[in-house]
């Protein structure tokens, strides 16, 4: 009998005929992430800016009942207030903000490691407002203090310093040392502003009576504390990502209410009930130059 060679074949088990083979893992590529605002965070930027705004007006209108020459507290706690509001302003319109590009990378076991692009928001605005708000900040509690130039000049350079660290930090690549190196430099520069108020600024208050040197103590350790959150938010949220950018903006933004109207109230309604505090500054500030620089008809060069 002939047998068909096919038929045969089909009839016949072999013994790897029930051998399976697992399947060979595939790698999908992976979308970029985007870490950004939603309307929650939005909402917020839209609150303070108002906050901002309504203790603007609020200051300014106690500015009027004040002679000038003693108006220099009012007048930069009005200006730090101001441009917090319009850097609220932008950033709720959706300006002041960039995008910091990260790639993750992600192990696996049978197939090679994957990567992952993620974009994270980073309002640089906010950043804008601090160099200028934090030394205007500074000035104040240093007048409250009585603290001479050169030790205001130190501390509003060593903010300035810590803020422009930040903002470089931000940005920074992960791969190397770089924004880590940054956020450090930032924090040596936070310590000589606590140095010089909490050192050199408290020995000065208090050399100005009990009273200035306790409320100094109240407003500038108020202020040291919130700003000392702020480093630890910036750790979380922009440094390892752990804090989305809604949460970012619900933590800075409680900071910047509590150190900047808060504060601003505080000290001007302190001040009002608290002469002591006072700054009496005449002269160009409030009476301008008046004769001095004007050409007088009969003056001659060096006698000539």
């Amino acid at each position: 009998m002939i047998v068909d060679p096919v038929q045969a074949m089909a009839t016949v088990s072999l013994p790897f005929a029930t051998s399976s083979v697992s399947a060979i893992p595939t790698v999908v590529p992976t979308l970029p992430e985007y870490q950004t605002s939603t309307e929650t965070g939005n909402r917020t930027l839209w609150v303070v800016m108002v906050i901002m705004l309504v203790a603007s007006i609020v200051f300014t209108g106690m500015a009027w009942n004040i002679p000038v020459s003693k108006r220099l507290y009012h007048i930069v706690t009005t200006m730090i207030t101001i441009f917090a509001t319009l850097s609220y302003f932008a950033m709720a319109a959706g300006h002041g903000i960039g995008y910091h590009h990260v790639v993750e990378r992600e192990s696996h076991k049978h197939v090679p490691d994957t990567t992952k692009d993620v974009y994270r928001q980073v309002y640089w605005a906010r950043y804008v407002d601090w160099s200028l708000t934090t030394p205007l900040l500074l000035l104040d509690l240093c007048l409250l203090a009585g603290l001479n130039g050169g030790n205001i000049f130190i501390a509003i350079v060593a903010d300035v310093i810590m803020i422009l660290t930040g903002l470089f930090a931000a940005f920074g690549s992960e791969d190397t040392a770089q924004k880590w190196g940054w956020y450090a430099i930032a924090c040596i520069a936070y310590l000589v502003v606590i140095w010089q108020l909490a050192y050199h600024g408290r020995a000065t208050a208090m050399a100005k009576g009990g009273k200035v040197g306790k409320f100094f103590a109240a407003i500038g350790g108020f202020t040291l504390v919130i700003w000392t959150v702020y480093p630890i938010i910036w750790g979380i949220a922009d440094g390892s990502r752990n804090m989305n950018v809604d949460q970012e903006i619900i933590a800075y933004a409680v900071l910047d209410v509590l150190a900047k109207p808060i504060f601003g109230a505080w000290l001007l309604f302190t001040h009002q009930s608290m002469p002591e505090t006072n700054i009496d500054i005449g002269g160009f500030w409030s009476e301008g130059l008046k004769g001095e620089g004007a050409i007088r008809v009969g003056d001659d060069d060096d006698g000539a």
